[in-house]
């Protein structure tokens, strides 16, 4: 109510007691298995294959989700949610770790460590590692070219990769003007650790830094001041490793300082190269750089800063570049550190005792731990997702496999979510898959599903040749694809339900196969002429004729899931407020409005919104004792469309032309 004061025109706002329910996404698909990369025990968005490649390393070929994630990608996905899980040591195997160096200020070491470089990422405010022998490809080049050239300095974490004989930088990050100290905006931690996607850095265990704070020992060769030039030629050695080579600089009148003499020098250390008696040795000198420093000043003098050659596929991070001869004190230039510092230590984890290690994990990592959110666990800290889908599951022993379907046939429950079941590479006949359910019953479930037989796909990792993995990736897409085109409701099944990217089926059914699977609450997978592999089947787990559910048909089952979870968070405005007949007609307004705009769009069954749906939320849905304990009940009911199963033609045959 306005409070007057004095003669005039007031106004005031009303509220319309409209709070629009949104409807949530219905296709955000969660994998959960062993990547040669990435952030451990965490969900990570991607929202294309390229992310996931950028995150997790791409496709592996002992990791079964990598295959499913760049099919749900090129069926139709557009959101997944990737954790990854590693082995911890337990038992016979060897634990993941993640790749490191400690950075010294003194070349070789035996100074004082300044930090350590881990690699890993920032993930919500906090330090994760990212173990794997990956990171065994990051390099650290430290340099002082800055501001302050006397105590400042440049990191450059460069991700590297050989092929073809090259060896090429994939991914690089630097970080300028830095410095040890602590509590300033460019201390290197900090400025590091919040921005890197590569590594985290650290002090830990390491003595406290004190004033003046040291700085990481220059990478390279990283020369003292440049005095007065001696006269032409300059007489100097290089030794990359294998003994002096002669460097010899010839120069007119017109060089006078270091930036006229950098470009000659050069050069000359390159010439060096034709007297190299071994590739990796030509390498390093043959593409060795010179770079200038400072400002020339009293304050900031002119040194030089020499770099090997590093694209040949025998570099040797370690490799120094060492200077001699009569001429090399007034150029500054003397004893060389690492060329790079090199993280080393990383491992992916194994669950044998090896050799050859094994990373894919066993049942207990898939499905984790709940306090400490890892595993199946590491989804509590998701938002939302609607598919899960776990094939690793599908390579382990039977017992195991049944506990990891189990468990997440439970969480999904729990998150309104549908779970996605493979079968094992050996069930691969209509024998075996009948085998597979007597022995699986107890995996049958309203909120999961069953597709059968698996699929076979071309491997990127080897040449494209086909190889059969498990269809829930693919399966996954196909829903996102279906929900988006024709909505969740409509069944993810029939001649649009194409598989793209299967090329081929590990085993062909018949119809009379098909048909004894179907009755069973089995989805196949089928081969037609023209069309090509396509999804053959919309049953839950719970759809087994025998059953009777109510929960038959998947898009039933999923539209329930998607307006019990839309509901669930377009409600919330609702708690604390005041429960009597005003509250429970706005909720009648807004649920019936977001009803309607669902059979506006055909999702449900009739052709009134009266035979669609109802919302009833009153005095006989809430009663006097309900408001008692600060209940309010509020009903929503649809009528669902069931799917055409069974498509059933009836053909008579007429006489012409009859005369009565």
């Amino acid at each position: 109510m306005v409070q007057v004061s004095y003669p005039g025109v007031y106004i005031q706002e009303k509220s319309s007691g409209v709070r629009t329910i949104t409807g949530v996404a219905t296709s955000v698909a969660a994998f959960i298995d062993w990547f040669p990369r990435g952030v451990v025990n965490e969900v990570v968005q991607c929202l294309s294959f390229s992310d996931f490649e950028n995150e997790f390393g791409g496709v592996h070929t002992l990791s079964a989700a990598s295959y499913g994630i760049k099919q749900f990608f090129q069926n139709g996905g557009n959101e997944a949610l990737v954790i990854r899980v590693v082995n911890d040591g337990g038992g016979v195997g060897t634990a993941a770790a993640a790749s490191e160096v400690v950075l010294n200020d003194t070349a070789g070491g035996g100074g004082a460590d300044v930090f350590r470089v881990v690699a890993g990422r920032r993930l919500r405010g906090e330090a994760a590692v990212n173990p794997g022998v990956w990171g065994d490809n990051i390099v650290v080049d430290v340099d002082y070219d800055t501001t302050d050239p006397s105590a400042l300095f440049n990191l450059t974490i460069s991700e590297v990769r050989v092929e073809n004989g090259r060896r090429t930088a994939v991914r690089t990050e630097t970080y300028r003007n830095l410095t040890a100290e602590p509590g300033v905006s460019n201390n290197a931690l900090d400025v590091v650790n919040e921005a890197s996607r590569l590594v985290q850095l650290d002090r830990d265990g390491m003595a406290a830094l004190v004033a003046p704070f040291p700085r990481p020992a220059a990478t390279g060769t990283m020369g003292g001041p440049v005095g007065a030039l001696p006269a032409s030629p300059i007489d100097l050695t290089v030794d990359a490793g294998s003994g002096a080579r002669t460097v010899t600089v010839t120069y007119g009148a017109g060089v006078t300082d270091a930036p006229g003499l950098r470009p000659l020098l050069e050069q000359a250390i390159r010439n060096a190269a034709n007297s190299a008696t071994t590739p990796a040795e030509r390498a390093l000198i043959a593409g060795a750089t010179v770079r200038l420093i400072g400002r020339g000043t009293t304050a900031s003098p002119y040194r030089l800063h020499v770099l090997a050659g590093r694209g040949g596929a025998d570099y040797d991070p370690g490799a120094s570049l060492t200077f001699g001869g009569p001429d090399v004190g007034p150029l500054g230039l003397g004893g060389g550190n690492d060329q790079q510092y090199a993280l080393t230590g990383g491992d992916d984890g194994s669950s044998v005792a090896g050799p050859p290690p094994d990373p894919r994990v066993a049942g207990s990592a898939l499905i984790g731990n709940l306090a400490a959110k890892t595993g199946l666990y590491a989804l509590e800290d998701a938002d939302l997702f609607n598919i899960l889908c776990i094939p690793r599951a599908a390579e382990l022993g039977d017992t195991d496999m049944r506990a990891v379907y189990s468990e997440a046939t439970v969480y999904c429950k729990d998150r309104r979510a549908f779970l996605l079941i493979d079968v094992k590479e050996s069930v691969a006949s209509l024998e075996a898959m009948q085998t597979w359910l007597a022995q699986n019953d107890s995996l049958r479930d309203r909120n999961a599903a069953v597709y059968f037989p698996r699929t076979f796909v071309g491997d990127p990792v080897n040449d494209n040749r086909l190889r059969a993995i498990a269809p829930s990736g693919t399966i996954a897409g196909l829903y996102a694809r279906t929900d988006a085109t024709r909505g969740v409701w409509k069944a993810p099944a029939g001649t649009e339900a194409t598989l793209e990217g299967v090329q081929d089926l590990a085993y062909n059914l018949t119809d009379l196969q098909n048909g004894v699977l179907n009755p069973l609450g089995v989805d196949c997978l089928r081969t037609f002429p023209v069309y090509g592999p396509l999804c053959w089947g919309a049953r839950t787990l719970d759809g087994a004729d025998q059953l009777a559910s109510e929960w038959k048909y998947i898009p039933i089952r999923r539209l329930a899931l998607f307006i019990e979870e839309s509901l669930y968070r377009g409600t919330k405005w609702v708690v604390f407020e005041p429960n009597d007949e005003p509250l429970w007609a706005l909720i009648r307004l807004n649920v019936g409005v977001f009803m309607n705009g669902l059979f506006r769009q055909g999702a449900f069954q009739g052709s009134t919104p009266q035979q669609a749906y109802f919302v009833k939320c009153d005095a006989e849905t809430t009663t006097q004792a309900d408001r008692n304990l600060g209940i309010v009940n509020i009903q929503v009911g649809f009528a669902p469309l069931k799917p055409a199963e069974f498509v059933v033609l009836t053909i008579q045959q007429i006489a012409g032309d009859l005369q009565v």
